[in-house]
Formats: structure tokens, C-alpha cells, sequence
């Protein structure tokens, strides 16, 4: 979400986050013509182990969102596959925001 909002001390890497979105772009078109997909997921606030030193941090994050709640690991993984499968062969240089609607309002 970061390299779609400016967040105090969020610089580095919100622009690490936002050359990904545009290298995905640009992959895409070098390398669709040769049959390859490449396309981007971007998680919003998901309970992991790594996230479990927030404590409730991440349920606060996660509540500015229409879903109101973090991500499981099953759901960003899910969306994985499936764009690693057929039924996603024309989807190219796409960011997925799997981020319960966040940057979407």
C-alpha cells in the first residue's frame, strides 16, 4: 500500500514498492511477446508470524479497510496460484491488490 500512499518514513521503501509496480509493467511488455506473464500481487496487512510482533497493530491497519480485517496467508496465496495457472493467461503487467479494498477507496 505504501508505494500507492506517501507515508512519513515510508520513502524507501514506498519507491522500492512502487519500482516493482512499474518493472512488472515493463517486463511485461518485454517479455509477454515471448509467452511469458509477469504480473504483481501486493498484500495489505496479513497475519503471519512475521506480522505477530505488531500485536494488534495489524488489526488496526487492517480496519481502515472495507474488509475491516487482516489477510489470512491461505487468501494471498490463493490468488498466487491462480494467476500461476491457465485460467489467468491474459492477465499480464497486472498489480493485484489483495488488500481488503484499501487502496481502492
Amino acid at each position: 500500500m505504501v508505494a500507492d500512499y506517501g507515508a512519513p518514513g515510508m520513502s524507501l521503501y514506498g519507491s522500492s514498492k512502487a519500482a516493482i509496480n512499474l518493472l512488472t509493467k515493463v517486463w511485461a511488455a518485454e517479455y509477454g511477446p515471448s509467452g511469458v506473464r509477469v504480473n504483481a500481487v501486493s498484500p495489505g496487512p496479513t497475519r503471519t508470524e512475521g506480522t505477530n510482533a505488531m500485536g494488534e497493530g495489524v488489526e488496526r491497519l487492517a480496519a481502515e479497510a472495507p474488509a475491516g480485517r487482516p489477510a489470512t496467508p491461505d487468501e494471498i496465496a490463493e490468488a498466487i496460484v491462480f494467476l500461476a495457472t491457465d485460467s489467468a493467461s491474459f492477465i499480464h503487467g497486472a498489480k493485484l491488490a489483495l488488500d481488503g479494498g484499501r487502496t481502492a477507496v
